[in-house]
């Protein structure tokens, strides 16, 4: 695995007036881009052939260079990461990039800095870890079941990674359960959890490293909630095919996003809920969680927030806020995306000196 010293190295060799902001043209790449250059850095977009052009046609959003490649993976080569380096890039990283090149892949390989912790990538991407995470923080979870032979009430069945709920799927007991599993074929790298009742919220939160502590119980640096979407997934539209539903519409895969706005009183919880992450990542990958992150949640009135599963950088839903949220102005005078929020942070770093507190 590469180490913090390995791109301590690197970036010690990096002009830090020339620092351009870098990352793959997916996902929440022209809400990234279009934050840099709010904040004054120039952008490099990472691109196919065929996705050019649509994002160059974005006239405020468009990054400044492109670097074209043929396939994603091509980002490890050793001329790409060096024209990167050359450039004094940091890179950004989303769901795309990360499931496009592979966690492992970017722990072992690839040795341009990238913005936060690349560490949570271990954890966010094994429902196992996050687990353990949650399990250490004392959040509420739903039960998880180690074999089909243990289900004893409706589950859901999720892959490991940023699926976007691709391939997921429902089971009403353990027969049902062990009939899709084998109509699929998997065998392994899933996990089997409890299905719950409820209405789904996504917060996107940002720790700063960086910021005074604004919050009971964090530590060190600042928590801010810049956000809360609801994901639009094809099953939302079930009801479409009643009476007789479907199969095509039980599909859990992501297509859009809603904003959303929470009772009041329901903020506090998720707050402490964040803070018991934001804590426990300390402790178990140390430095933890920094920048972007999101709470993937359900809210069943008898349970409260249950918490099944984590982001630990830029989730696609904070792109119904390029101008902020009704949460961000809470924090801020000006429109604050969650991109133009790394950005600053990393704005921040420059002129503390402390790039090394949030690029790894």
């Amino acid at each position: 695995m590469i180490s913090m010293a390995d791109i301590s190295t690197i970036l010690s060799r990096y002009d830090e007036n020339d620092i351009k902001i870098a990352t793959v043209c997916s996902h929440s790449a022209l809400q990234i881009f279009h934050g840099a250059r709010m904040e004054g850095f120039a952008t490099i977009g990472i691109s196919t052939a065929r996705n050019r052009p649509y994002y160059e046609s974005f006239p405020i959003a468009k990054p400044d260079i492109f670097i074209e490649i043929d396939d994603y993976k091509d980002i490890l080569n050793k001329d790409i990461q060096e024209k990167l380096m050359k450039e004094n890039a940091i890179i950004i990283p989303h769901g795309s990039f990360v499931e496009y090149i592979g966690a492992d892949n970017i722990l072992e390989y690839l040795l341009v800095p990238m913005f936060g912790n690349r560490l949570t990538l271990l954890w966010e991407g094994d429902r196992r870890r996050q687990r353990r995470w949650f399990d250490e923080a004392g959040i509420p979870t739903p039960k998880v079941y180690d074999s089909p032979f243990e289900v004893d009430r409706r589950v859901i069945v999720k892959l490991h990674g940023a699926k976007g709920g691709s391939r997921y799927f429902t089971a009403s007991n353990r027969y049902d359960l062990e009939s899709k599993l084998q109509k699929l074929g998997y065998r392994e790298g899933y996990v089997i959890e409890e299905y719950i009742a409820g209405v789904r919220y996504y917060p996107h939160f940002f720790l700063s490293p960086l910021g005074r502590p604004n919050i009971p119980g964090i530590g060190y640096g600042s928590l801010e909630l810049l956000g809360i979407d609801r994901r639009l997934e094809v099953i939302d539209e079930v009801y479409r095919g009643w009476p007789d539903v479907i199969e095509d519409y039980l599909d859990f895969t992501v297509t859009g996003n809603q904003p959303v706005v929470l009772r009041e009183k329901l903020l506090i919880d998720l707050l402490e809920i964040a803070v018991r992450l934001v804590s426990t990542s300390r402790k178990l990958f140390h430095p933890g969680l920094v920048g972007p992150f999101c709470i993937e949640t359900i809210y069943n009135p008898k349970r409260g927030f249950i918490v099944f599963e984590v982001s630990a950088r830029i989730v696609a839903g904070t792109n119904l806020y390029t101008s902020g949220s009704p949460y961000s102005v809470f924090y801020y005078n000006e429109p604050m995306s969650t991109g133009r929020r790394i950005a600053r942070e990393i704005k921040k770093a420059i002129k503390e000196d402390k790039l090394e507190t949030i690029i790894y």
